[in-house]
């Protein structure tokens, strides 16, 4: 790889440190007796509110409809995953500075790798709140659901629940996205070279006439 497409690797790997201090996915909660909103947002290694008093709120609204309580150090994905981050991190630097193509496309696969599993699994998270709900609740509707969507907005009762990346999920979309164009930059460089090398040993083995 050239110089500047290893720079540019080194800048996207170190650009994911700020996802350890940024928030990556929002979650907001509107409704007529919340006209502020209630919010939380989810971190690499926590889940927090966006009001100093929203997680709660949120948890005790849900306690009448039967879903659990939203516990951070119960969550097994959030002691993982700041040390997925490292590791993808470390893995982006070690590509820069060998600057070898297979190493490239290895750290996309992975990191494509890690936000579909990312994403499928917060599917599943919200698919468990939504559904499995206590069958003592207060509030029961017969084949009412409560999980909020993967991305976009949806009415639950009378709430409307909006999910979208928050600047964390932002940035390591940017960074991914210059990734790929660094990876797709490269592998044409690459089948441009395999051409010349080709027409070299054409012109070679023709004793020089390209004809």
């Amino acid at each position: 790889m050239n110089k500047r497409n290893r720079t540019v690797i080194a800048v996207a790997a170190i650009a994911l440190t700020l996802l350890y201090f940024l928030p990556l996915w929002s979650i907001r909660l509107e409704a007529p007796q919340y006209p502020e909103g209630l919010g939380m947002r989810i971190w690499v290694n926590t889940i927090t509110g966006v009001g100093p008093n929203d997680l709660q709120n949120i948890n005790g609204l849900n306690h009448y409809i039967g879903m659990k309580t939203i516990e951070p150090e119960s969550i097994p994905e959030l002691a993982i995953m700041p040390w997925a981050l490292g590791f993808l991190m470390i893995l982006g630097l070690a590509t820069a500075m060998a600057g070898r193509r297979w190493m490239l496309y290895g750290w996309l696969g992975l990191l494509i790798a890690a936000a579909i599993v990312g994403l499928a699994d917060f599917y599943l998270w919200e698919y468990d709140y939504g559904h499995n709900l206590d069958p003592t609740a207060a509030i029961k509707i017969p084949g009412m659901a409560y999980q909020p969507p993967l991305v976009g907005s949806k009415m639950l009762l009378n709430f409307k629940a909006t999910s979208l990346p928050a600047l964390g999920g932002w940035i390591a979309l940017a960074a991914g996205a210059v990734i790929a164009g660094v990876a797709f930059l490269e592998l044409r460089a690459s089948r441009r070279n395999v051409g010349r090398d080709a027409g070299a040993v054409l012109r070679e083995a023709s004793g020089g006439d390209p004809t």
